[in-house]
């Protein structure tokens, strides 16, 4: 099957766009005869009109509007490749930023912040598991990967991971659930709120195995969203950094035990080397380059 020929592509833009065929090879320096065999032959190749003729000037059919979306982003990404490999800034590339579902939207908004602050560069974020996440970071699908966990290889590339920052773990609930002498009393009690497989999780098992604790586990949740959502609503005792319960702990609605469970949640920038690597991102994470 023929491919799609770009330059008739580039020509039909130029005429969509000045709407009137003699404008458009002006500014192609072609002739207009040859612009409107250009057109006929791409029209040919899709199998529709692109233009009808209103008066003197030319308007898009329903196909040539579809046509030139596609084109306006053909284009677009093609400036954009050629901008990214010589390294210069470009706010229209979007950074795309993957981070643990478990991981806390606080911790993602503080990571983020200078970029927000900015108000120069897209950002697209993807939730998602550790699996999936560097698996996209491996085809260059994202840029980055927010993490609580350094991740094994599994590819020739070795994955690069920078440590942010670290939270301790504490237990957060309305006061009145954290009315307890010693903290073995506090988890045999209370119904507890835990993430999922994670950091947080392993050392929190190791916690009341030493304890020699059966803790009352409500709900595992795998999203942190989810922690302060039922933790706001009085439905346990979240063990979370206090990140994750910012804004309630401040406003009062929720208060910490004044236990220390010694866990610490550390959090990771995960890349893998490249020698193109986002402009933003060289800057969030302060790279050489």
């Amino acid at each position: 099957m023929a491919t799609l020929n770009y330059h008739h592509l580039r020509y039909f833009r130029e005429v969509a766009t000045q709407g009137h065929l003699g404008h458009a090879a002006a500014r192609l320096n072609v002739s207009a005869s040859a612009l409107s065999i250009q057109i006929k032959q791409l029209e040919d190749r899709l199998g529709h009109a692109l233009f009808d003729r209103i008066g003197r000037g030319l308007v898009l059919t329903e196909a040539g509007r579809i046509a030139l979306d596609h084109a306006d982003r053909i284009f677009s990404a093609g400036d954009d490749l050629l901008s990214r490999l010589a390294q210069r800034e470009v706010g229209g590339t979007p950074l795309r930023v993957g981070a643990l579902s478990t991981l806390s939207r606080n911790f993602q908004l503080q990571f983020l912040r200078p970029l927000l602050a900015s108000g120069d560069q897209d950002i697209v974020l993807k939730s998602g598991g550790s699996k999936a996440l560097l698996t996209d970071l491996e085809t260059l699908a994202l840029d980055v990967v927010l993490t609580t966990e350094v991740p094994q290889g599994t590819s020739e590339l070795a994955f690069a991971a920078q440590k942010i920052t670290e939270q301790p773990v504490a237990l957060h609930a309305r006061a009145e659930r954290l009315e307890h002498d010693n903290l073995p009393d506090l988890l045999r009690t209370e119904p507890l709120i835990l993430p999922t497989e994670s950091v947080i999780r392993a050392s929190f098992e190791n916690l009341v195995a030493k304890l020699g604790v059966t803790p009352r586990i409500i709900a595992n949740v795998d999203d942190m969203a989810m922690v302060r959502l039922l933790t706001r609503e009085g439905a346990g005792v979240a063990v979370a950094p206090a990140v994750v319960l910012a804004d309630e702990i401040s406003g009062g609605s929720v208060a910490t035990a004044p236990f220390d469970l010694q866990i610490m949640e550390p959090f990771y920038a995960v890349t893998l080397p490249r020698k193109f690597p986002h402009p933003a991102l060289k800057a969030l994470l302060a790279l050489p380059g």
